[in-house]
């Protein structure tokens, strides 16, 4: 028995996340899918991470077990060639057995995009969440400083979460004021707010509820040491709202 690592990008845009469900296409089965067709076998593919519906990916990773001599870039030829066009596979390698895209990763990185609505916006509005007033990133910067750290990260916990705890560490918090950003291959004017969030591992929705909350306090409704109070309390319901799915990519994965 085989085994390959690939490392894929896709628009989330039109999958109900990663994980295979019985309702809606995602991810994870299209690659199955993909794979049955070239070999004949009903393989698992394990990925890196479990995207939500609607959330992309610059750098997923996964595996899957075979009994096919492929070589792996013609793995990768033949599953771009069976799968969406939504969906590319970058890179494929075969890897140890015991390689384990999940449990094995040091860290992941997600980065989320918002844009001020602006004339050339309306291009953007597939992949960031468009916010219509100004944001006060000093005081995001400051919130987002309590959250650095292993902390119960409770509060920024979705319900249906299957995490046997709420426990996670977050190395680094970016948070970064662009007044442009480039996008297939055009310039667009438009003041755009990049968080970045580095962490060993997230829960479910985790990213989008925190980022939820630093636009809340971005927008003066709270100071920034309520962030502290939020984390203490370990009640999602005082946290803010979840960001738009739209606005989050999965960026990186470090082994």
């Amino acid at each position: 028995m085989r085994h390959i690592k690939l490392t894929l990008q896709y628009d989330g845009t039109n999958y109900s996340g990663w994980q295979v469900q019985k309702n809606g296409t995602t991810v994870q089965g299209c690659l199955e899918e993909a794979v049955y067709i070239i070999t004949g076998e009903r393989s698992r593919i394990t990925g890196a991470a479990r995207t939500d519906a609607g959330v992309h990916a610059l750098q997923q990773v996964a595996a899957f077990s075979t009994e096919s001599l492929l070589e792996p870039q013609v793995f990768l030829k033949a599953l771009n060639g069976n799968l969406p066009r939504d969906i590319r596979v970058i890179n494929a390698d075969e890897c140890e057995n015991d390689f384990h895209p999940r449990y094995d990763a040091k860290n992941k990185t997600y980065s989320y995009i918002i844009f001020k609505t602006g004339v050339y916006a309306v291009f953007l509005e597939r992949y960031s969440w468009s916010i219509p007033y100004k944001l006060n990133c000093n005081s995001m910067r400051e919130a987002a400083g309590y959250l650095v750290g292993e902390h119960d990260f409770s509060c920024f916990r979705a319900s249906g979460c299957s995490s046997k705890h709420p426990v996670r560490t977050i190395y680094d918090i970016q948070i970064d004021e662009l007044p442009s950003i480039e996008f297939i291959g055009f310039q667009f004017s438009v003041p755009v707010i990049k968080i970045s969030i580095q962490a060993n591992a997230f829960l479910r929705h985790m990213v989008r509820n925190i980022v939820g909350t630093l636009v809340e306090i971005g927008r003066d409704k709270y100071p920034s040491e309520k962030m502290k109070e939020i984390l203490e309390l370990k009640d999602r319901r005082i946290a803010g709202k979840t960001a738009p799915a739209q606005g989050l990519f999965l960026e990186k994965v470090e082994y």
